[in-house]
C-alpha cells in the first residue's frame, strides 16, 4: 500500500488498514514531512499489529517513525534509481534498493520485494544513509547538473539545446559504460589524464571569459571546472599519470587564473 498526501487522507488509510491483519505502508511522502505523516498515523487510532510501515527516503534513517514503532515493524525502502516522472515496473530491474527495518521479518519481506521487482537489495543502516545518499546525488543529480552546464557552453558558441544534447549524450554514456566495464580509475580519459597543462589552461581562460558575459557573474564555471579538475587529478594519479606532470596540472587548476591572464597583458 502506497500511501502519498494527494491521494489519502489519514481517517481514510486508519479505516483501511484496521481490516487487514498484515500489511506494509510505503510513506512515498517528501522526506520533510515523513515524521508528521507518522505521528498523525500513531495517533489516529489502534491498527492491527501485523502492519508494518516504510519509508522511502535515501537520506532519512529509521528514527523518523519512532511515533509508529512502539506498535509497529518499521522499515525503509529506497530504489537507488532516477525517477523525474513515474516509471513502469521494469525501471527497477537491475538497480540496486538500500533497505534496513527494524525486525527481521520486515526485513525479509522487503528483501523479497527488491528481487520481485528485478532489483538487488542491499542493507543500509542508519549512520550509513546520509552518506550514501550523498553518493547518489554526485551519480544522478549532479550528472545531470552537469550535462546541464556542457549544454549552456555549447550553446555559448552557436549550437541549440537539440544540437547540443545529441553531442553529449552519446560520449556520457561511453564514459558511464566504461565506468561499469573497468572503473573509474581505468575509465578516466582526457586532458588531466594526460597531463596536458596547456589544454587545461585554455580550458580556464575561455571559461573565465564565459563568466565574464554571464548575468550570473563571479567565476562560477571556472569554479566548477576547476574543483572536479582536482577530483580527476586524483583519479589520474592513481591510475599513474607522471608525478612531475601533475603536480603542473595542480597548479594550473589552483592558480588565479585572471591574476595570470593580467599578468601576461
Amino acid at each position: 500500500m502506497l500511501l502519498t498526501p494527494a491521494r489519502h487522507g489519514i481517517p481514510a488509510l486508519i479505516r483501511a488498514l484496521r481490516t487487514r491483519s498484515r500489511a506494509t505502508v510505503f510513506l512515498t511522502v517528501p522526506d520533510g514531512s515523513i515524521e508528521r505523516f507518522a505521528r498523525e498515523i500513531a495517533a489516529g487510532g489502534v491498527m492491527p499489529r501485523g502492519v508494518a510501515f516504510v519509508h522511502c527516503s535515501g537520506a532519512l534513517g529509521l528514527d523518523v517513525l519512532d511515533a509508529l514503532a512502539a506498535a509497529h515493524a518499521v522499515g525503509s525502502f529506497h530504489p537507488l534509481q532516477s525517477f523525474p516522472e513515474p516509471r513502469p515496473p521494469e525501471a527497477f530491474r537491475g538497480s540496486l534498493v538500500a533497505i534496513d527495518a527494524g525486525t527481521d521479518p520486515l526485513r525479509r519481506r522487503l528483501q523479497r520485494l527488491a528481487r520481485d521487482v528485478g532489483a538487488k537489495p542491499r542493507e543500509v543502516r542508519d549512520a550509513e544513509r546520509v552518506v550514501y545518499h550523498a553518493a547518489a546525488v554526485f551519480a544522478s543529480n549532479y550528472l545531470v547538473a552537469l550535462a546541464g552546464e556542457a549544454v549552456e557552453l555549447l550553446r555559448a558558441i552557436g549550437w541549440t539545446e537539440r544540437e547540443a544534447v545529441a553531442g553529449l549524450v552519446p560520449l556520457m554514456r561511453g564514459a558511464l559504460a566504461e565506468v561499469a566495464r573497468r572503473g573509474p580509475t581505468a575509465a578516466l580519459t582526457g586532458p588531466i589524464r594526460r597531463g596536458e597543462v596547456e589544454t587545461v589552461t585554455r580550458h580556464l581562460e575561455a571559461l573565465a571569459a564565459i563568466d565574464a558575459r554571464s548575468p550570473r557573474g563571479g567565476s562560477f564555471r571556472a569554479d566548477v571546472y576547476r574543483m572536479l579538475g582536482l577530483a580527476a587529478l586524483e583519479i589520474a594519479s592513481k591510475a599513474g599519470l607522471d608525478p612531475a606532470a601533475a603536480e603542473q596540472v595542480d597548479r594550473a587548476l589552483t592558480r588565479d587564473v585572471a591574476a595570470t591572464r593580467r599578468r601576461r597583458r
